[in-house]
């Protein structure tokens, strides 16, 4: 399978290991920077371009694997797809809905596969929780908590989306993957220790709840002012018969809700990474949808946006459709 990439900034190396894992043939490269990406080209392979259609036509991929920024995305995915070419798109989708609707129905008209990039869900500690009967999962505590400044772009919420749309994002599809789709969300953001760096106006923290109809219960507390260089990512499920702590996708005790109980480790190796683009592979051959087809991504973007709506509006918002 000859594989393209789109976009060759800090993930990318991430995908192509995962290709060259699973022995696929990158042939190009497209960048928006001709020197960067002859660059990233001379280090990890392929041919470097930064004209999408001249990649597509010098080197006639099977699929596309697009990690561009989303501010950076005008219509190239959609593009793509009317191509016939099958693809893996980084998160988030896109800004805000009308664009990623677009891109949905583009894809769903081309009859590609399209998968977007939630590699949470791949995880070994994730997979084992699903393998479960755990019956009624009630409520999910998560956090995610880091302190950079990031590239200048991702600091500006115009095109970023802010932490919560380009980092919490994940969790927040984890919460969909592992409870189901909540019915309200209220939430609050700042920016408290940030205010004075320049181009910096994204929020520095979070809070966000998600509320069932029935009950269930989920929360979720991001930030960037915790210790450098360090990503902290953990979440807590609880569940009628089993309750889990994670560490990371791959690592997680799951304990039985009964008395005495002694919880399973689980210290899984994968890496997600690899094992999507492997899922994503299988589809294409088999003619079936990914496990994580597009249409998820316009699904948890609709619930990030709605998050960044309460906290900015200072309300519940209402989920229902």
């Amino acid at each position: 399978m000859r594989v393209a990439l789109l976009g060759c900034g800090g993930i990318a190396p991430r995908h192509v290991a995962a290709a060259k894992a699973l022995g696929l043939d990158l042939v190009g490269c497209c960048g928006r920077d001709q020197a960067r990406t002859d660059s990233f080209a001379a280090e990890h392979g392929g041919e470097a371009f930064v004209d999408l259609d001249r990649m597509i036509g010098a080197t006639a991929p099977d699929l596309l694997i697009a990690t561009l920024p989303p501010f950076a995305r005008d219509g190239e995915i959609e593009h793509a797809a009317s191509r016939g070419i099958h693809l893996l798109v980084e998160k988030p989708i896109a800004l805000e809905m009308a664009a990623a609707d677009r891109m949905v129905a583009a894809v769903e008209a081309a009859g590609v596969v399209a998968a977007i990039g939630f590699m949470y869900r791949f995880g070994d500690a994730v997979r084992r929780w699903r393998e479960h009967d755990t019956g009624t999962v009630a409520m999910y505590a998560g956090a995610y908590h880091c302190n950079a400044l990031h590239a200048p772009w991702w600091r500006e919420e115009a095109r970023s989306g802010g932490q919560i749309l380009e980092q919490a994002i994940h969790q927040i599809d984890l919460i969909r993957h592992l409870v189901g789709e909540p019915d309200t969300v209220t939430a609050r953001r700042s920016n408290l220790f940030h205010q004075d760096v320049p181009g910096y106006d994204v929020e520095d923290m979070s809070a966000i709840l998600f509320g069932w109809d029935d009950g269930r219960i989920a929360t979720l507390n991001a930030s960037n002012i915790a210790t450098p260089g360090v990503w902290h990512k953990e979440w807590a499920v609880y569940a009628e018969r089993l309750t889990a702590r994670f560490t990371s996708w791959n690592e997680a005790v799951l304990t039985p809700t009964i008395a005495g109980a002694t919880g399973e480790v689980v210290a899984g190796t994968s890496d997600p990474f690899t094992v999507q683009l492997a899922d994503v592979v299988e589809a294409i051959g088999d003619r079936r949808a990914p496990a994580i087809p597009l249409a998820e991504g316009a699904a948890t973007l609709r619930l990030a946006l709605a998050a960044r709506q309460a906290a900015d509006e200072r309300q519940e918002i209402s989920l229902a459709r």
